[in-house]
């Protein structure tokens, strides 16, 4: 093994060390040529991005020509963001182009809207971009939404006539309660529960149809935009039909049912007549068998007065004619012919 006297080393730990210097020098080499014109854009442009944390965040699998991009456009824009906090939104899952757009889109309308807030708002699930644009451009939605299955709004005035309503609600974005703010899911509900309730109010259709500005009057002072993300500007209605008479319909369907249920009442008494009259009948053949029952016992008793002298020939006989004389009225009492007097 030999030795440099100058290095104080042996000729195999130099190879080794020389190996070290050329796979280092090699691995800087690749880096620049890989990343260096990433690192030169970032210079000439006035957005300096080192070289080192160029190769750190390719280490961290991080979008790198993204956050160089979109640094250097908030730098042309007036806006320094640092390459770090870039990449902590992109590594948090955070859309980094919503969010640069969003904030250059703000500071040239003149709204204030910080990098953290618009993060916030971005891993909130919205679309911060959009929700900027809306509120430089106000957005108009539709009332009911026409994705449901209801395209119309259907309310009842007082005397019982169905009005169908459309209306367009025109929305401006405020930022500052866009995180925790109710979406415009809410603003659609309380818009058309409000325009209902309106309606309901009046007493006949004919005011409805005279000034539905006062429909929109009303539902604009309740102030449906509390605790919501959105600030209504305006509520129009833009389309009003008259639907049914729902009031005579009602009282239609009241009176067929008032009709049913006095006609069940009649068959239930009608079946309750019935059933007495069967129990008369019973009651009657029970008493007819009582009656026959005791004439059964006539003859008995006749034969036991016979028996002990108590009743004549003479008196037989006489009995005898009385109930002949009976059964023959029965009978032409029956047939109903008048008895011939000579």
């Amino acid at each position: 093994m030999q030795y440099l006297p100058l290095l104080g080393i042996s000729v195999n730990d130099s190879a080794v060390f020389l190996i070290i210097i050329f796979l280092f020098i090699s691995a800087f080499l690749f880096m620049l040529f890989k990343y260096g014109r990433l690192y030169l854009k970032s210079i000439t442009s006035n957005a300096h991005v080192s070289l080192l944390h160029i190769i750190g965040m390719a280490l961290r699998h991080v979008d790198i020509q993204s956050i160089v991009e979109y640094r250097i456009m908030a730098k042309k824009a007036g806006i320094d963001i640092a390459a770090a906090s870039l990449e902590s939104h992109s590594l948090a899952g955070g859309n980094i182009k919503h969010v640069v757009r969003a904030m250059i889109a703000a500071s040239k309308a003149g709204i204030e809207l910080g990098f953290d807030h618009a993060c916030a708002i971005d891993l909130a699930g919205r679309d911060v971009f959009d929700a900027i644009k809306a509120s430089i451009n106000p957005k108009v939605i539709d009332c009911p939404d026409p994705v449901r299955d209801c395209p119309t709004l259907d309310a009842v005035t007082k005397d019982g006539i169905q009005i169908k309503v459309k209306a367009r609600v025109t929305l401006r974005t405020k930022i500052d309660r866009l995180v925790g703010g109710a979406s415009e899911e809410t603003i659609i509900a309380r818009v058309g529960e409000s325009i209902v309730t309106s309606i309901g109010s009046k007493e006949n259709y004919k005011e409805v149809l005279e000034r539905p500005d006062l429909i929109s009057k009303l539902v604009m002072e309740k102030m449906l935009d509390g605790d919501t993300a959105f600030q209504i500007l305006s509520i129009n209605i833009v389309d009003i039909d008259v639907g049914e008479n729902i009031g005579a319909k009602l009282q239609a369907d009241q009176a067929e049912a008032d009709k049913r249920l006095a006609q069940a009442e009649a068959e239930r008494r009608q079946g309750l007549a019935i059933a007495h009259k069967h129990e008369m009948k019973a009651l009657a053949e029970e008493n007819m068998a009582k009656i026959l029952a005791a004439e059964a016992e006539v003859p008995k008793a006749i034969a036991q007065a016979f028996r002990e002298g108590n009743l004549g020939i003479m008196d037989y006989y006489h009995l005898k004619n009385i109930k002949a004389d009976t059964e023959m009225r029965t009978s032409i009492s029956k047939s109903g012919v008048s008895p011939v007097i000579k």
